[in-house]
């Protein structure tokens, strides 16, 4: 004779139910892993963005800079403008530069100093618009004396 041991009636498919609940809390599980890791990415990528905003909002200062060593008490103002003979080269390249800067000049003693006030603004990427993912903006206000 075979000893068979036969399943209570309650407890049909109970293993069933628990192997459907684990694979749903699983998929839900790794579901907010891809979310949280696409996140991540993206906010790496912004991070990138605006250092290199930084670096062409830079570029346009130091292009003051040089405007005010070659001419000096005269204020300026330029627009370096992606696809034009003005633009930044590089990674630089897709941003939209605008630097203006006024000179005022002051005596001490016998000397005339000048001061500047430098602003470089540095906006867009690709043509992004305020309110885009992929738009970043960066300002950079110096105060120069010569």
């Amino acid at each position: 004779m075979r000893n068979e041991l036969k399943a209570n009636p309650i407890q049909r498919g109970f293993s069933l139910v628990s192997a459907i609940f684990l694979l749903v809390v699983l998929a839900g599980l790794g579901a907010m892993m891809v979310t949280f890791s696409t996140a991540q990415h993206q906010g790496m990528a912004m991070d990138v963005l605006g250092s290199r905003a930084y670096q062409a909002a830079n570029a346009g200062v130091e292009w003051a800079a040089y405007n005010i060593e070659t001419n000096p008490g005269v204020p300026g103002a330029v627009n370096l403008v992606p696809g034009t003979g003005t633009a930044l080269g590089g990674n630089l390249a897709p941003f939209a530069v605008a630097v203006s800067y006024t000179a005022a000049s002051a005596t001490e003693g016998t000397d005339v100093v000048w001061a500047y006030d430098i602003t470089s603004t540095a906006s867009g990427l690709n043509g992004a618009v305020p309110g885009s993912a992929d738009y970043v903006e960066r300002v950079i206000n110096v105060k120069m004396r010569e």
